[in-house]
């Protein structure tokens, strides 16, 4: 009897999947497909054909995959390889509490991509649920003041860690890299700061006093660790991070996703001095082939002729940095900006950085098993961003880059106990 099993069959998104397929004849080729129904309706799909080995089994954890939508050994490549039917959508899951993704496995004879797998039958099915919350997760509405967003504690009584979660400029509340955090251990503050109930849309300026007061909010929280907080961000929000560990002592671990070393767009204001952005250069706009937008390049001649003062004063900060770069990014020049940021550490005597740079990877570097999404619409453009990216090596920095995070937040925000002797 043909069986597909997976598991665990309920699980973080972030944690793997053990899947494998018994009862086949020998050498079999099969089709193993993954689907998945976003909560906008968008499907996504992702296929691979297995060859069973000698006593008619797959096991995904050391079957190669002939061919789909990626080859080799890949036990979760599955779930990293899905891909929209809407081309250039986003998967992005919005409602982290109340319902996971839904990911249904089918198994089907190797001939099925002849005829049509809308009608065809699978051999066996199952469906997997995917959560981005972990039980005993609580979420907290924050409207406090001026701030709004979505705070995450772990179960029990504490206290965890501080970390301030910030997106980029899609803008809005985006909660699932918080509520992962918290599902590990940390007291992570989902911060929006533009087009999102009363703040604004487009962003004007960015009014540092805003996020240090999410700074003091989170820690004069009863389950929260002080003295210090750290920050996650990524693009925009990376820039604003830059500028909390700058200027904030609070800030005491900063990872910096694909960010510049710079302010762009809209200047930074903080106790009444006025910070600029550095100028881009439009014609050094590329489209792609495909009507892509890469704005990698903008900043390039600016970045040359500017002096020193341009850029922000990182040297100045107290905390530690964990820059993560991939090198295949289409819309920041982050490896550069990193470089860039680290030599001026360097110089200043400092050594409170690591840089891991991942060849192959694009802008959205987001937790593991994520599907790559190489390009996308914002809602305040009219054009598509071309975000980069390899499929595989974009997967790898992923899963490594998310343990290095939680690695490096743990080192820098939990208190050293030291025994009394």
């Amino acid at each position: 009897m043909i069986q597909l099993t997976a598991t665990p069959a309920s699980a973080l998104v972030d944690e793997p999947v053990h899947i494998r397929a018994t009862g086949l004849t020998p050498f079999q080729i099969v089709l193993l497909q993954a689907s998945l129904e976003d909560e906008m309706g968008n499907m996504f799909h992702s296929q691979a054909y297995y060859r069973a080995n000698e006593v008619g089994e797959v096991d995904l954890e050391h079957a190669s995959s002939l061919g789909g939508d990626y080859v080799g050994v890949h036990p979760m490549g599955l779930f990293w390889s899905l891909k929209p039917e809407k081309i250039l959508t986003r998967l992005l899951k919005r409602d982290v509490m109340n319902s996971p993704f839904r990911v249904q496995l089918k198994l089907y004879n190797s001939n099925v991509i002849l005829i049509n797998k809308a009608t065809a039958d699978p051999i066996v099915s199952l469906t997997l649920e995917r959560w981005y919350v972990a039980p005993g997760v609580t979420r907290i509405q924050v409207r406090e003041g001026r701030l709004r967003g979505a705070l995450f504690l772990p179960p029990g009584e504490g206290r965890f860690p501080g970390v301030i979660d910030l997106f980029g400029s899609i803008g809005g509340l985006i909660e699932f890299r918080a509520s992962l955090l918290a599902s590990h251990g940390f007291a992570a503050l989902a911060l929006a700061y533009c087009d999102y109930e009363d703040l604004p849309c487009p962003l004007e300026k960015v009014d540092l006093e805003y996020f240090e007061e999410a700074a003091n909010f989170l820690l004069r929280h009863p389950k929260v660790f002080g003295p210090g907080i750290g920050v996650v961000s990524i693009c925009k929000g990376a820039e604003i991070g830059l500028s909390m560990a700058i200027h904030l002592k609070q800030v005491r671990a900063t990872v910096l996703i694909n960010g510049p070393n710079f302010i762009f767009d809209a200047p930074q204001v903080y106790r009444g001095q006025i910070y600029q952005p550095l100028p881009h250069s439009p014609q050094l706009l590329s489209i792609s082939a495909l009507g892509l937008f890469e704005f990698r390049h903008i900043f390039e001649e600016a970045r040359v002729e500017a002096n020193q003062t341009s850029f922000l004063p990182i040297e100045k900060a107290q905390g530690h940095f964990l820059f993560i770069v991939g090198e295949e990014d289409k819309n920041i020049n982050s490896k550069a900006h990193a470089e860039q940021a680290t030599e001026q550490l360097r110089r200043n005597g400092k050594n409170n950085w690591t840089l891991l740079s991942y060849p192959g990877a694009g802008h959205l570097i987001y937790p593991p098993y994520s599907p790559l999404c190489c390009a996308s619409k914002l809602s305040n453009f009219h054009f598509l961003i071309h975000w980069g990216g390899e499929v595989i090596p974009h997967a790898a920095a992923q899963e490594h880059s998310w343990k290095e995070i939680q690695k490096f937040l743990r080192k820098h925000l939990i208190p050293v106990v030291t025994s009394q002797l």
